[in-house]
């Protein structure tokens, strides 16, 4: 089975437009999300560009920011400072990656935790880590848990979920996610031993290590389901390139239950899930 992220994403903006709507009726509150773009890397502009479309289309307001690439690191703290301020902006996303002479840890560090719908704030990852329940939560492991239910289904518990990659952005709160949905949990990396022996055990295996097909057909359960997180660009033997993920999709489909393909899997629902935590920040802070 193929795990449709496109159509698991449009369900999602369906629920969130009527959302937005009610809110909109009730407290004549419009969610507002702004993105910085600073510099014109290319696969950032598309990013923005495809967040800044589906935000306004769902009835948000959306402020789109482009500084230069030499911004100085200072002038964009105060322009975060000034958006942390604007009481009609509930979100506020700066685009990774940031120019070398930016503190990326800082400027994310500067976001109010209130508007941080990346979840990348210290402060909403501790909420994520004890549970609390008003953090708001990084979108692509958000993403990774509703396509996983996609296939198995409302109730996760007991399933034995293995995580390849340890990141901040997907590896860590995606297993706190996990654990918090009753599964066991294995976080695996670059220096597991036995790593293909480790993702034989999963009923959920979740590659996030962004290295093309570097997982294999032989290293799934029968049965399990696949959840790709990777976007890596390759060449083929004409000289063009193409997407795939961190799975090797061909031989992983005769194997596995489910599967997320690359492109049209993780990552529509990221911008989804994106566009729900500004509307939980809306509610919670408009």
């Amino acid at each position: 089975m193929r795990i449709d992220g496109k159509q698991a994403a449009a369900d999602l903006r369906k629920q969130l437009s009527m959302q937005v709507l009610q809110l909109q009726q009730e407290k004549n509150i419009v969610p507002g999300l702004t993105v910085i773009l600073v510099g014109e890397d290319p696969a950032s502009e598309v990013y923005v560009r495809n967040k800044v479309r589906q935000t306004r289309e769902l009835g948000m307001h959306s402020q789109e920011i482009r500084l230069p690439v030499d911004i100085r690191e200072e002038a964009l703290l105060t322009r975060l400072e000034q958006l942390n301020q604007d009481k009609d902006v509930h979100g506020i996303l700066v685009q990774l990656p940031l120019p070398a002479h930016i503190n990326e840890a800082k400027v994310l560090a500067a976001i109010n935790p209130e508007k941080d719908v990346d979840g990348f704030h210290a402060l909403n990852s501790g909420r994520l880590l004890n549970g609390s329940g008003d953090a708001l939560v990084p979108c692509t492991p958000q993403g990774c848990v509703i396509l996983a239910k996609r296939h198995l289904g409302e109730d996760l518990s007991g399933k034995h979920a293995v995580v390849i990659g340890r990141s901040n952005i997907v590896g860590k709160p995606l297993a706190i996610l996990l654990l918090q949905e009753n599964c066991t949990v294995t976080i695996a990396h670059s220096r597991t031993e036995n790593l293909a022996q480790i993702c034989r055990q999963a009923d959920i295996l979740v590659a996030a290590v962004g290295r093309a097909n570097f997982v294999k057909g032989d290293w799934i359960k029968p049965g399990a389901t696949v959840i790709d997180v990777g976007i890596n660009r390759i060449e083929d033997t004409e000289g063009k390139t193409r997407l795939v993920g961190d799975v090797d999709y061909q031989a992983a489909v005769e194997v596995a239950a489910a599967i997320t393909p690359v492109p049209g899997g993780v990552g529509p629902m990221t911008i989804a899930c994106l566009l729900k935590n500004t509307l939980v920040a809306a509610r919670r802070y408009g």
